[in-house]
């Protein structure tokens, strides 16, 4: 009788919601995700100077939000809004990002005159236990490899845990 490897079990750390825009989209974008999540997004700011698009340093150009705890229940709504359906090309180590065209798919969500039509982007980050070893501030240790969660897993965890079809 040979048992599961707790250590080597794999979670949602969180789930990223994030909306780009500047000036009057950005206000749009925050007011859309604290619609959404109920929470108070952060506003992120440019560091580059890109004259194509206007950018210049310290321009507020995003709002994001960061859900843990209701972290599994939030990645259920937004897989429904996109079908349950993936790319393998979405996934990368540790996570997966996908995109929703308009938050008016999310189930739960009315259209709002005053936010219109926009899309949010929406990263997932996988875990295994001991990954703080490696992030904390003091007595830092190294993660080995193994402890990395590759594609091939995190198709395996969402088919079985979110019956999610990959194409």
């Amino acid at each position: 009788m040979k048992t599961e490897n707790k250590m080597r079990e794999i979670k949602v750390e969180k789930v990223v919601l994030n909306v780009g825009g500047t000036a009057e989209q950005l206000e749009k974008g925050v007011k859309l995700l604290k619609l959404i999540t109920g929470k108070v997004p952060a506003k992120m700011k440019s560091h580059k100077r890109i004259p194509a698009f206007g950018v210049r340093p310290n321009l507020e150009v995003g709002a994001v939000v960061t859900i843990r705890k209701e972290a599994i229940e939030t990645l259920k709504r937004m897989l429904t809004a996109i079908e349950n359906r993936l790319r393998t090309k979405q996934i990368s180590t540790n996570n997966f990002s996908f995109g929703i065209k308009e938050y008016i798919e999310i189930p739960g969500m009315e259209y709002q005159r005053d936010i219109g039509i926009m899309g949010i982007d929406v990263t997932v980050v996988f875990k295994r236990a001991g990954r703080r070893v490696g992030q904390k501030k003091t007595k830092t240790g190294k993660i080995p490899a193994r402890q990395k969660i590759s594609s091939e897993e995190i198709i395996k965890f969402m088919k079985d845990n979110f019956q999610t079809e990959f194409r």
